[in-house]
């Protein structure tokens, strides 16, 4: 396999939890050198299950594979000075302290990083930003799908509404960095210089609530939760079928047709009020009505297969023990093994220079002294490390 697109960046990752391990994951799935430098207690998502194996976490494993750990006490000069000789020969540092943690320890960008390193580029994952009346206060998935208005959209109509059921926002914020330290590493390649950028839970969430907000923009109308139905495009919803729950998502008025041909039911798509997405969309409780009782009886499997070949947008509601042995999820290569690990595989095709799985999740303090000796130190200054605790081999709980 050839190397990497990203094979020469090295990249130091500060981050715990979800949002920057996975901006550096991805960075790592594609060829960068990853350092993760955890602190004395280590990632909290170590902790975080069940499952677990082996001292591990199945939520620390998700987003910390082709990795490298080093075990760090930064609060310590000793410590900040080994973060500053790895600095001296990374290309990005990652980091979602609390905002000020890193000015209070005297190792701030602005301050100390970029005059040091001038063309380092420093990316920060945060809660709300370092901007407006919430700025520096933590960020958690759940609190910046509540307060930027992604639960309220999300749920039935008559019932309370629900948090998504993954870590959407942490998620897409991971995404973002990534994205912003690949166009941060592209424009130092014109100016010769690093920069820092900042990447924010509740930025982000905010960018998801399409097309929700645009509708709000244009017509000034709260939106309201409808379940899994679309606002704006109909039938687009869950149906019960005879062999399960079905998603028909269908986008124009041909798709339509289509459908209605298979269920032996033209008529249908001639009907005055569903001759357009516009007519079905105001007339969605009596169309949903009519399919309903159209495909209760259905096999519903048998019925997005056909759909599928004929170009229709459908497909039925899989668990995740048989997405993971799906032949489509087999033939894209989206489950990675390597002995007791297993991971979700790398969504970015590159025909060139693709992706690779290379390191399974580290343990903690792992490479201590891999690291360190490849930075320089000696055996003895690192036993003298790990004596005084500025590098540590187990989490200091």
């Amino acid at each position: 396999m050839s190397k990497g697109s990203l094979d020469g960046v090295k990249v130091i990752d500060l981050s715990r939890v979800l949002g920057g391990p996975l901006c550096a994951q991805i960075l790592g799935d594609h060829g960068a050198e990853i350092i993760k430098i955890e602190p004395p207690a280590g990632d909290e998502t170590r902790g975080w299950g069940p499952p677990f194996h082996e001292g591990g976490s199945a939520y620390f494993d998700g987003v910390n594979r082709n990795k490298k750990c080093l075990a760090l006490n930064l609060r310590e000069k000793a410590g900040q000075e080994i973060l500053f000789r790895l600095l001296q020969e990374a290309d990005v540092l990652v980091e979602n302290f609390k905002i000020g943690t890193l000015e209070k320890w005297g190792i701030g960008y602005e301050e100390v990083l970029k005059k040091k390193f001038p063309k380092l580029i420093h990316c920060c994952v945060t809660g709300f930003g370092s901007t407006g009346p919430y700025a520096g206060s933590p960020g958690y998935d759940a609190v910046a799908q509540a307060m930027s208005g992604l639960i309220s959209i999300n749920g039935e109509a008559q019932r309370l509404p629900i948090r998504v059921g993954v870590p959407i926002v942490d998620i897409t914020t991971g995404m973002n960095a990534a994205t912003a330290v690949l166009l941060a590493l592209y424009e130092r390649e014109k100016s010769g210089l690093g920069q820092s950028m900042e990447v924010s839970l509740y930025d982000t969430a905010i960018s998801l609530l399409h097309p929700h907000a645009a509708s709000w923009f244009l017509s000034g109308k709260e939106p309201e939760r409808l379940g899994s139905a679309h606002p704006s495009i109909t039938p687009y919803d869950l149906f019960k079928t005879r062999t399960g729950l079905v998603f028909l998502a269908i986008g124009n008025d041909g798709q339509f047709a289509g459908l209605c041909k298979l269920l032996e039911r033209e008529e249908i798509a001639a009907d005055p009020r569903f001759l357009n997405n516009g007519k079905r969309t105001e007339n969605r409780v009596v169309l949903r009505a009519i399919l309903e009782d159209m495909m209760e009886k259905t096999d519903g499997r048998a019925l997005c297969q056909i759909l599928i070949n004929k170009g229709i947008p459908a497909g039925p509601v899989e668990t995740i023990p048989d997405v993971m042995v799906h032949p489509q999820t087999v033939a894209r290569e989206m489950v990675l093994e390597s002995g007791d690990y297993r991971g979700t595989g790398i969504p970015i095709k590159l025909s060139r220079t693709p992706g690779e799985f290379r390191n399974v999740p580290p343990n903690y303090g792992q490479h201590n002294h891999t690291i360190l000796q490849e930075a320089g130190y000696s055996d003895e200054e690192i036993d003298n490390f790990l004596k005084m605790q500025i590098v540590l081999d187990k989490p200091n709980k």
